[in-house]
């Protein structure tokens, strides 16, 4: 009898190794990535020379695209997949990649209820290299205020066999 030990030739392999398995899997990522959130309160960040918050806003941001557009689970999953990797990649921030200025509604209490108030926003983007993982991390500001992280944008890829986009690592043989 004949025991195939390889993946055949015709079947696509895996791609991409922080890429959605299963709904356990995701359950166990949101949960780590959520109590992660809770522990950290703030880093400091070598550029800016002062502490990046990391609060619920930017755990709600990975989450979801805006107040009720929740992320697909793909798109949750290899971003809560980094949280790990935060910590590493915001400490040794020496060199900004990208600053974006924008005028954009933000939700402000004002008046014991929420509004939405037109506010001068900065993104601060940093490009890391962690753990041979290419990571996109985006810093927040609104209005001056208090900088805290907001994003992590994973280096994506399509996959070749089925046109879908995946997480590539930097090395060719992981992937």
């Amino acid at each position: 009898m004949n025991i195939i030990t390889q993946t055949p030739s015709f079947m696509p392999k895996p791609v991409g190794r922080f890429n959605l398995k299963d709904e356990d899997d995701f359950e166990k990522v949101r949960i780590e990535a959520e109590a992660f959130y809770q522990t950290v309160g703030e880093v400091y960040c070598p550029y800016f020379k002062e502490k990046i918050a990391f609060n619920s806003k930017g755990l709600k941001h990975l989450k979801f695209k805006s107040d009720q557009v929740a992320r697909v689970k793909k798109d949750q999953y290899a971003r809560l997949n980094f949280s790990n990797t935060l910590l590493r990649s915001s400490k040794n921030q020496k060199t900004v990649q990208g600053i974006r200025e924008v005028r954009q509604f933000e939700m402000q209490n004002m008046n014991s209820r929420w509004e939405k108030v037109l506010k001068d926003v900065t993104f601060y983007e940093f490009i890391s290299v962690v753990d041979n993982l290419r990571i996109k991390v985006v810093i927040k500001q609104v209005a001056l205020g208090q900088k805290y992280f907001w994003s992590v944008r994973p280096f994506w890829g399509i996959d070749k066999v089925n046109s879908k986009r995946v997480l590539h690592s930097i090395s060719q043989e992981d992937d």
